[in-house]
């Protein structure tokens, strides 16, 4: 997201073929340890970070089961809370996710089953296609000693299984506060489909999700402006 339309259309294209290559969108093992549906009471959040929330929340839109996908920042605090400041990569925040999800519908392990296997490359450091630094690293935010017992047995359940060519770098870390981004920020991958950033990088978060799991993909992704 920094750098023209045209320069990221070419390094998205030639990052991204390279990523999806490597094993990336694609069916990978359910979760062995889950938040059963009649343990979790009424809607759950859950918050992750894998690179632009653009993207993100365009993908997790499309999913069964999501009632809600707001696009912010986690991991730092509410004042730097700013879409500048955080580019600075100063802030300590990562553009995330809150994902509100109905567990009758889809589990907290289901959700990051989608967030492993198509909304981002879990093996990339500080980056994800063409954005790098810290703000577009690869992380959980548990709300819940459930929650973290989930993501960790899951982590050690795909990496003693070699899902992935690489060491998984995910970090796992107490949810302290999340904070909605700006509102030109919500909803943008459905306002700005035809954009190349997006054509390039995110679309195809999608198509996968569609391909790789035809019985968890919503024709009509959920929105933010519809609420």
């Amino acid at each position: 997201m920094k750098t023209s339309p045209i320069a990221v259309a070419i390094l998205a294209f030639a990052v991204g073929c390279s990523a999806r290559a490597e094993g990336v969108n694609r069916q990978i093992p359910s979760p062995v340890v889950d938040i059963p549906a009649a343990e979790a009471r009424g809607p759950q959040v859950a918050v992750l970070a894998g690179g632009c929330f653009w993207g993100m929340q365009g993908m997790f839109e499309h999913v069964q089961g999501v009632t809600r996908v707001v696009a912010g920042y986690s991991g730092g605090e509410k004042a730097t809370a700013h879409y500048e400041m955080v580019g600075t990569e100063t802030t300590g925040h990562a553009e995330s996710v809150e994902i509100t999800f109905d567990p009758r519908k889809i589990s907290y392990g289901q959700l990051l089953r989608l967030y492993f296997s198509v909304a981002h490359d879990p093996t990339e450091l500080n980056r994800q296609g063409p954005d790098s630094g810290p703000s577009y690293r690869s992380e959980i935010f548990f709300a819940s000693p459930e929650q973290e017992r989930v993501a960790r047995a899951y982590v050690a359940q795909l990496t003693e299984a070699k899902v992935f060519p690489r060491p998984i770098v995910t970090k796992i870390e107490p949810l302290k506060g999340f904070y909605p981004a700006e509102g030109y920020h919500q909803d943008y991958l459905i306002r700005h489909s035809d954009q190349p950033y997006i054509v390039f990088n995110d679309l195809p978060k999608i198509e996968a999700l569609k391909r790789a799991y035809p019985q968890l993909y919503r024709a009509n992704p959920v929105q933010v402006a519809a609420r």
